[in-house]
């Protein structure tokens, strides 16, 4: 039987943009989502994220379900434009008291908050300055970071300064098919180094308010695979897309320098004279724990000059491409089977993963900030949402991270993506990752197989068997876990075993 002790953190994950909604209240301004979204043709069926789930509404009842499943920790992100409508000056009290009021009661319902500054919804205001090509954008953000130290506190169990920078930098600034939708290969470089400088001020600038402050970034890791293993030609472009997809982060951000190939391959795109005298430094924070998403694999070849191929992302198709540089590296199609993204279930890599991220920094603990499936989800005649797969899915995962665990790896908690079926970005409401399901015409919560099958793990600490699916909590109405001493709950980013676990 895999068991988890009281030092391991079950939770799940969401994102201001992808649940809110209300992005027109209470002094909100507007976000580059919100303007790319009403973008025609930008996202599936037009579709924005102006309503979402009505989380901004509705969070004491959402609160009330993550109780119920019996979550430790719960991990949400900060939409930068509540808090402060132009990224710059004073702050909107009204946004500021609704992230205060959802912490609190998180607080005293046991749920430890991991809390996320940046999960992509930049205000426009930055964007027209020129969004996160200027440099000056890094430091607003590290400005934004220290006023949420200040208002919120010891509120937070771990800050989270960004969530996949990857996205941002080449979805966003090179293909276009994520906000702002610019396709400008320079310009994302010059991104990725200024995502990677916002990062480390910010956590110099938590840190200056909150100097024990428990600090963390999340990437999203390309596991990758070449078509033909003995090829030297197809071994090269695995090296050149991990440079790009994830040696561009963790370079700078946990060794303190950009990879010499990385900048060898892009020579031709840009010189790299954006990176400044002492930038590097900056970047290269000591961190408590490094997140972790994980969804799939990434199978590449050597392809001839010219050979147009697609990048095979999942994330809708452009004619420009995210992997700048990489002009000759071909995306190949793994077998399956495959979620509703087309991204192959491959749970043995994520096995792989956290042991190679512990090999390379022992010193770092590692948290599954997200891993989850969309597939596609009905209500059945029942009124039950039944998700085998999604089941199966989450239940190998998690038994991948414990096989990571018996090997040696630091995994200190797993979160699944997603709480709450959302607004998945360019997909509009197309693809459901949640263990609940929206209805998106009621904005009626109800749980799926999943979840009931999430709770009984939370609430016994032993993986369950995949078709152990039968309700066992209460869920409508539930209230709220009754409010245990300060700092009580199970698990910890940074004391393993020091938390009593739940009776």
């Amino acid at each position: 039987m895999t068991t988890f002790g009281p030092d391991f953190l079950f939770g799940s994950a969401t994102a201001s943009y992808q649940i809110e909604g209300a992005v027109a209240e209470d002094g909100r301004g507007p976000s580059i989502w919100d303007t790319y979204s009403h973008t025609p043709g930008a996202t599936e069926y037009g579709d924005t994220g102006d309503v979402a789930c009505d989380h901004y509404h509705r969070w004491r009842e959402d609160v009330g379900h993550i109780a119920a499943l019996g979550l430790d920790a719960y991990r949400l992100s900060i939409a930068w434009p509540r808090v402060q409508p132009t990224g710059r000056g004073p702050l909107n009290p009204a946004g500021v008291r609704f992230y205060r009021d959802l912490l609190d009661a998180l607080t005293a319902a046991g749920v430890q908050p991991l809390v996320t500054l940046y999960h992509w919804d930049l205000p426009q205001e930055l964007e027209d300055a020129g969004g996160w090509a200027n440099r000056d954008t890094a430091f607003a953000f590290a400005d934004y970071a220290r006023a949420m130290a200040q208002e919120l506190g010891d509120r937070v169990h771990t800050w989270t300064t960004l969530n996949e920078p990857w996205c941002t930098a080449y979805l966003g600034y090179a293909s276009g098919v994520h906000a702002p939708g610019r396709t400008e290969p320079a310009t994302a470089l010059a991104a990725v180094h200024h995502l990677n400088l916002a990062h480390g001020l910010a956590v110099q600038a938590i840190r200056e308010v909150l100097p024990e402050a428990r600090c963390s970034v999340t990437l999203n890791f390309h596991v990758l695979r070449a078509a033909d293993p003995a090829d030297p030609e197809d071994a090269d472009a695995v090296r050149q897309i991990d440079a790009v997809a994830n040696r561009a982060f963790t370079g700078p951000m946990l060794e303190g320098a950009y990879p010499e190939d990385l900048i060898a391959d892009t020579a031709a795109i840009t010189d790299w004279s954006f990176v400044r005298d002492g930038d590097l430094a900056i970047v290269h924070q000591p961190l408590t724990a490094l997140g972790v998403n994980y969804y799939s694999t990434t199978m590449v070849r050597r392809a001839p000059e010219g050979d147009a191929t697609s990048d095979n992302s999942g994330h809708r198709e452009s004619a420009a491409s995210p992997w700048v540089g990489a002009d000759r590296v071909a995306f190949v199609r793994e077998p399956g089977p495959y979620t509703a993204m087309g991204w192959n279930i491959a749970p043995e890599a994520l096995t792989e993963l956290l042991l190679d991220l512990h090999r390379r920094y022992p010193t770092l603990p590692t948290v599954v900030t997200e891993n989850g499936a969309a597939f596609e989800d009905e209500v059945s005649p029942d009124g039950r949402v039944h998700d085998p797969r999604r089941v199966s899915y989450l239940h190998d995962h998690i038994a991948a991270v414990a096989a990571a665990r018996e090997r040696g790896a630091d995994v200190r908690g797993y979160f699944a993506w997603s709480l709450l079926d959302n607004f998945e970005w360019a997909w509009g409401y197309a693809r459901r990752f949640g263990i609940i399901r929206v209805d998106y015409d009621t904005l009626e919560r109800t749980w799926k197989d999943s979840a009931h099958w999430y709770a009984r793990l939370t609430r016994t600490r032993e993986l369950p068997a995949v078709d152990d699916v039968e309700p066992s909590v209460p869920v409508v109405g539930a209230p709220l876990r009754a409010t245990s001493p300060a700092g009580a709950g199970a698990g910890s980013l940074s004391d393993p075993g020091a938390r009593a676990a739940r009776a």
